[in-house]
């Protein structure tokens, strides 16, 4: 196996989270490098684009999550090795990035210029992005949403709709989801019960 870093924020969520995830349920040792929000200073000095998460793979640093998260994904088991459904896989993932990135600049406003941007996304695109992802969910059996089983494209998800009922995100309803695709948090749940997340939380006394 090769020797991995993965530096990123100290919370569980955000881009990383899902790779964390995947490399834990699949047994794959790494270095869980986390820093403060006012340690990024410096750290994003030293990083492609001043973004995080990066991944150091035997010493070569690597960026763009959703690339390392393929990667963690097929060295934990947990990416398609079908073409079909590898497919599925990333238009999940893709779907899920490009909200985090409409949400995304929302994070260095402040008062009433936040409001209006999260609300303006909470009665526009959230809401479909959101049905979008629990037809796809229906469309492919209910539980998960490629492969038949838990992958990758399950545990971007299942960070994204935690982070959206988490109460963390101001002007984010945290009954957002339970209104639009409550189909997404009995799949959240479904994940969240999986021996390997259950322990990976359980570690770090988070529920």
């Amino acid at each position: 196996m090769p020797q991995l870093k993965l530096s990123y924020f100290d919370f569980h969520g955000g881009r990383a989270e899902p790779i964390r995830l995947a490399l834990a349920i699949g047994g794959v040792a790494f270095e869980d490098h986390r820093f403060t929000f006012p340690e990024f200073a410096e750290v994003r000095k030293t990083v492609p684009f001043g973004q995080v998460p990066v991944l150091h793979v035997d010493g070569v640093l690597v960026t763009q999550s959703d690339a390392m998260l393929r990667y963690a994904g097929k060295l934990a088991g947990l990416y398609p090795t079908d073409a079909y459904q590898a497919l599925l896989c990333d238009e999940v993932a893709y779907v899920v990035e490009e909200a985090g990135v409409k949400l995304g600049p929302s994070f260095s406003m402040k008062g009433d210029e936040q409001k209006a941007a999260r609300v303006a996304l909470v009665n526009g695109s959230m809401p479909v992005y959101l049905g979008w992802l629990q037809s796809q969910l229906h469309a492919h059996g209910g539980e998960y949403f490629a492969d038949h089983r838990l992958t990758v494209a399950d545990l971007k998800v299942f960070v994204d709709v935690r982070g959206l009922n988490s109460g963390r995100l101001d002007h984010v309803p945290t009954d957002l989801v339970e209104k639009v695709a409550p189909a997404l948090n009995a799949h959240m749940r479904r994940v969240a019960q999986h021996p390997a997340v259950a322990a990976y939380y359980a570690k770090f006394g988070v529920k």
